[in-house]
């Protein structure tokens, strides 16, 4: 038996960071991480552990997401009257069929999550000017709000999406 559950490590894990950029100013590399596990509890996914892997998850059968391969990406927001940041990048000539942001408060506690399919990403990027953020397929937190969809918030769990209505 393990001495620590994933949910207790992940929690204390927070804490730490928490503290961490309070103390020094500087975040620890640990968003990603926390991102992938809420992710996955909250929206019901499987985590892929594999790290030559393009994807972080897989839905899980039976649920709106089953079959659907899915990136995670993470990002803490500390003050949200700053310029508007960015989410890691995200390539939409790998193969996966949506992305999803996982947002978090000054504490690692997820605030929201989004998701967008690969299409709405692959298409936001290319309508923007050539640039270097184009070309490394960087995306604002804001952008991805407008082209994904909240699929879940603090106050309310998950929320449907729009993949549940589509077929196949």
């Amino acid at each position: 038996m393990d001495l620590y559950s994933i949910d207790k490590l992940m929690h204390e894990t927070r804490q730490l960071a928490a503290k961490y950029r309070e103390t020094t100013g500087s975040t620890l590399p640990v968003t990603g991480e926390i991102a992938r596990f809420d992710a996955a509890q909250s929206l019901g996914l499987e985590l892929i552990n594999d790290p030559n892997s393009a994807i972080d998850a897989l839905g899980k059968k039976g649920s709106s997401r089953e079959n659907k391969r899915i990136i995670i990406k993470g990002r803490a927001i500390f003050d949200a009257g700053k310029a508007s940041p960015r989410i890691g990048q995200v390539n939409p000539e790998q193969d996966w069929d949506l992305a999803v942001l996982v947002l978090f408060d000054d504490q690692y506690e997820v605030e929201e999550i989004y998701e967008a399919s690969r299409e709405a990403i692959a298409d936001a990027l290319e309508n923007k000017k050539d640039s270097n953020r184009k070309k490394r397929g960087a995306m604002s937190i804001a952008q991805f709000k407008i082209i994904g969809e909240r699929v879940w918030t603090r106050e309310n769990g998950e929320e449907t999406a729009i993949w549940d209505n589509q077929e196949d």
